[in-house]
């Protein structure tokens, strides 16, 4: 029996990291001009730090977490979401009194339901900002989202933000929800019912219908909060209403506990039912909930999936790829120096040397089908000669001879055109 890969964990294969590598690259230079370096935590956690992050009433921790007992019977998990481990991090480090700009990224885990866009196994790049109290740091935060979607270019999408003000304003809010749903108890889905009872905030994000319907004449969140969140949230409008389409949304909630302030994101409708691509808001609070001193804190998390498929073609620019030809059976020591010398002339080429025997012929077809643009052909005789064949596979075939000298110039200057 051939062994499968586990479900909702699938294979990246080099034509699917093609985009990847091009956002990753993206990100490198928006994270460099913001000043924000990066941090890389493990991927497995004490299973503590996610219950108390992300609270027990979650669907995080009640169903998605991997969990398991290691052989000193600690129990253990694969880390669901990044920002927890950050704080961790910085927590253990006593770097709470510290700012930090910090960006992370890799591979996070979570048991649901594996559909288009959301995986088992699915990939995070995160942004926390660390030490920074409300105000600059949401613009600033913002404004970078708006510099990411700009460089890999998506145009068709909303920011969606919202105000969860203090832990007063949430406690005060969720009584009056409570109130307001418990007669209609029975009109609510299964799992809303679940939610009112642990967690009646996340009923907010509800996808059902019918509880969408009953909200709309339930209390709002923005009677709760002070005039100053609500200015604030009205502030973030106008200042990028002409930038892009940015709304406030009161039914935004996220779906970790530990948020407070503003919670922000990015939607477009090209995702399908799972819209939102980039993701966050303030978590003030989460610092002490790990047992570290009071830190201000807000960060957004990137779905490296969903974006990739969002990403423009046209940013996607292949490298140019030149092919290596060794055309008779004598081969030379020569011939690798060759090739050693093009690649540090110029390493920003691929040169695909082709490892295998086979006629000239053949091998032409093969870098023609590999979209070399160019090929640099060594028969026996060019070798006694010390010289090689260059060849434009682009332009008919064009042809000329060279020394060993004349194509490591050429190849050092060689652009795509």
């Amino acid at each position: 029996m051939k062994i499968q890969s586990l479900r909702g964990m699938p294979d990246l294969f080099p034509e699917d990291l093609q985009k990847w590598h091009t956002f990753e690259s993206k990100l490198l230079e928006i994270f460099h001009c913001f000043g924000t370096y990066e941090i890389r935590t493990p991927l497995l956690e004490s299973t503590e730090l996610f219950s108390r992050s992300a609270g027990n009433s979650s669907d995080i921790v009640n169903k998605e977490l991997y969990s398991f007992f290691d052989r000193n019977d600690d129990s253990i998990s694969l880390r669901p979401e990044g920002s927890a481990s950050v704080i961790r991090a910085i927590i253990q480090k006593k770097q709470e009194q510290e700012k930090h700009k910090l960006w992370y990224q890799g591979p996070m885990f979570r048991y649901e339901r594996p559909q288009k866009g959301r995986f088992r196994q699915f990939h995070q790049v995160g942004v926390e900002y660390l030490g920074f109290e409300e105000g600059i740091s949401e613009y600033e935060l913002i404004s970078m989202v708006l510099q990411i979607n700009k460089l890999i270019g998506i145009s068709n999408y909303t920011i969606k933000i919202n105000h969860l003000g203090d832990a007063n304003a949430k406690e005060s809010f969720c009584e009056s929800l409570v109130s307001f749903l418990n007669p209609h108890i029975n009109e609510l889905h299964e799992k809303d019912q679940a939610r009112l009872e642990s967690n009646p905030l996340r009923v907010l994000d509800s996808k059902e219908k019918s509880t969408q319907e009953l909200l709309e004449a339930g209390p709002k969140f923005q009677d709760f909060i002070s005039n100053e969140s609500k200015n604030f949230l009205q502030n973030l409008v106008d200042a990028y209403s002409n930038h892009c389409d940015i709304q406030i949304d009161q039914s935004l909630v996220r779906g970790l506990d530990y948020y407070t302030g503003i919670v922000f994101e990015a939607v477009s409708q090209e995702l399908g039912a799972q819209d939102a691509f980039i993701g966050g808001g303030r978590y003030d609070n989460l610092s002490n909930q790990l047992g570290g001193k009071d830190m201000h804190a807000i960060g957004f998390a990137i779905g490296v999936e969903r974006i990739v498929e969002l990403l423009s073609a046209e940013i996607i620019k292949p490298a140019l790829k030149v092919g290596f030809i060794i055309s008779g059976e004598q081969i030379d020591k020569k011939t690798y120096k060759i090739a050693d010398d093009l690649r540090s002339a110029n390493n920003s080429i691929i040169l695909d040397t082709f490892l295998s025997n086979g006629s000239l012929k053949s091998q032409l077809r093969r870098a023609n089908k590999n979209n070399c643009s160019y090929a640099i052909i060594i028969g026996e005789d060019e070798l006694k000669n010390n010289q090689v064949i260059w060849k434009d596979l682009s332009q008919g075939g064009e042809q000329e001879l060279l020394s060993f000298k004349e194509v490591i110039e050429k190849y050092t200057n060689l652009q795509e055109k």
